[in-house]
């Protein structure tokens, strides 16, 4: 039931889904006509319009909130168009939402809100206005067009808000392992950094601009025909970073289903809400295999490696702890 109708190369990994898999995926699909229970809505895929949706939601059942809507482009999403709006359209667009989804939010929530260069200006000022803003995230695509008279657009914005002072985030979760460039020694021993056949490597601190993502493509197994689906390393980071084991994460705009899948691999409950049935029943899809394959590419020994990084290095020395990159 590809969008495309075209049978993938032998090499080519891009799931896809013949009628009858999308047939009984669909039954497992929730499709609300009354208010739900915390209960009824956790690990749930639901198919409908969050129009419909959102009132439906229980009240402060959602640790996480996690929105990628709709960028302010001319854009078609199997068959479904999204016609830009004027920059005041496009902050009220996105205010409207954020006003229905706040019942559903915790006192201690995050908030995380992806864009473009184009309307990331319009989601600051619709998030500013409701909650409180701790930072912008800007991630290196390193696809993108190239172009004769302008600079190539590569990176896109995600900003990280919160409904109150109180609010969690774990930096130890998200720290990256980088190749050492200046190897210290304390003593003759190494200063945060340890030794591999490959290099030395530290854990650094995550900053507000991630130049170590991939976007899925036709070679990875992650990948799907949805035009706009992030990296499940991408929504790794942002998961580990801004809930706990077993907190429920929200991702009404849900697509192919790339936040819930990330949070079942990462022990979180999810909801997920999509309008479209192929891109609902792909995220189905994506769960079943996550739950026999919980690996997210780029992740791995509990922390988050380079681009393009198969493995993480191998330890020069045996008696390293059980994960020897925490320090």
């Amino acid at each position: 039931m590809n969008p495309g109708g075209k049978k993938n190369a032998p090499r080519n990994r891009t799931l896809d889904l013949s009628p009858a898999e999308c047939d009984r995926l669909a039954g497992t699909l929730l499709r609300p006509d009354r208010p739900l229970r915390p209960a009824d809505a956790a690990d749930r895929l639901i198919h409908d319009d969050l129009r419909h949706a959102a009132p439906l939601l229980p009240d402060g059942f959602a640790d996480l909130l996690i929105l990628d809507p709709p960028y302010n482009l001319d854009k078609e999403f199997n068959g479904r168009r999204f016609a830009p709006l004027d920059d005041a359209g496009y902050v009220d667009y996105l205010g409207a939402w954020l006003d229905a989804l706040r019942h559903t939010l915790k006192p201690d929530a995050s908030i995380y809100l992806c864009g473009d260069w184009r309307c990331s200006a319009a989601g600051y000022l619709a998030l500013s206005s409701r909650f409180r803003i701790r930072n912008r995230i800007v991630w290196q695509r390193e696809k993108g067009r190239g172009a004769r008279s302008n600079w190539k657009n590569c990176t896109e914005d995600i900003w990280f808000a919160t409904v109150s002072d109180d609010y969690h985030f774990d930096v130890n979760a998200v720290k990256q392992l980088r190749r050492v460039l200046a190897p210290y020694r304390d003593n003759g021993a190494p200063k945060d950094w340890r030794e591999t056949p490959e290099g030395r490597f530290r854990l650094t601190c995550p900053s507000n601009f991630w130049d170590d993502l991939t976007v899925p493509f036709w070679s990875m197994p992650e990948n799907t025909p949805h035009p706009t689906q992030k990296p499940e390393k991408l929504l790794a980071k942002l998961i580990l970073a801004s809930s706990r084991p077993g907190d429920l994460v929200l991702d009404p705009f849900s697509g192919s289903g790339t936040t819930a899948v990330t949070a079942r691999k990462l022990g979180r409950r999810f909801c997920g809400i999509e309008i479209d049935l192929y891109y609902c029943c792909l995220a189905a899809a994506r769960l079943e295999l996550a739950a026999h394959d919980p690996r997210i590419q780029g992740y791995q020994s509990g922390v988050f490696l380079d681009r393009n990084c198969t493995h993480a290095p191998r330890l020069a020395h045996t008696d390293a702890p059980s994960n020897p990159w925490k320090m």
